[in-house]
């Protein structure tokens, strides 16, 4: 079955869907599987440089894949580029909110002391930047968390933002060297080291965002001290977020081990 239609099936799964603010944009879905007990969580960020048309549905089936493999999947929706006013600091914004609004559920089934944040592609630089949210300067966007995500998962993710080129520029509402500090707290490639393991899971073929992109990172941060794991894998850029892929696989399993 394509992801297309994977995606499409899943229409059929009706997740609990909450919202976080006042803005259309600003809900996700809560994703769990059945029966009692605590769940570890997977905070599952779509990509899509930022901008639209895509929105939290092509996450869907792999959220129901994280259920069968008993997790809790926290599907975010967020405000990007364009008519949804999102850029700098509201997709910033938006991601922390809706991260720390699982304290707010108080939902008993929930382990919220073991939560990985998920993100593909624009999706995976977002995790990382949540997943130094306890690092940023006290005044910066998304800084003093209420829930703190124990690891980081990141597919085909943009890792560095100022050779991403312009769509970074417009996240981030300039260039370099016209708002260095917002690419000083958002850029993944200058948050290192990130004080949480970082798995980083990339296609060989992706032509969208190049496997070069989780190399570079991988090598900065173990540089840097980082506890970062990188896996190659056969595929393309959507591959990460199919089920039935090779490299989603190899992603669960980095997913699933034992801390």
């Amino acid at each position: 079955m394509s992801l297309a239609l994977r995606i499409a099936s899943s229409l059929l799964h009706r997740p609990a869907s909450h919202r976080y603010g006042d803005h259309p944009r600003q809900a996700a879905d809560l994703h769990r599987p059945a029966g009692a007990g605590l769940h570890p969580v997977a905070v599952v960020l779509h990509g899509g440089y930022w901008q639209p048309p895509y929105t939290k549905l092509v996450m869907r089936p792999l959220c129901l894949d994280l259920i069968r493999r008993g997790w809790a999947a926290w599907n975010v929706g967020y405000r990007r580029l364009g008519r949804d006013g999102g850029g700098w600091p509201q997709t910033f914004d938006d991601v922390a909110a809706a991260i720390d609004h699982l304290a707010e559920l108080a939902d008993p089934t929930l382990d919220l002391s073991r939560v990985t944040l998920l993100g593909h592609s624009a999706g995976g630089q977002l995790a990382l930047w949540a997943g130094g949210r306890a690092e940023l300067p006290a005044d910066a966007p998304g800084a003093a968390p209420r829930v703190r995500a124990q690891r980081v998962l990141a597919l085909a993710a943009v890792c560095d933002l100022v050779r991403a080129g312009r769509p970074a520029c417009e996240l981030l509402g300039g260039w370099p060297d016209e708002v260095p500090e917002r690419y000083a707290q958002a850029d993944p490639m200058r948050r290192l080291p990130l004080h949480v393991p970082v798995g980083l899971v990339h296609a060989r073929d992706d032509e969208t965002v190049s496997v070069q992109r989780s190399r570079d990172y991988a090598a900065a941060a173990r540089a840097a001290g980082a506890d970062v794991t990188l896996v190659e894998s056969p595929g393309g850029h959507r591959d990460p977020i199919d089920p039935a892929s090779e490299v989603w696989r190899a992603a669960a399993g980095w997913l699933t081990r034992e801390p």
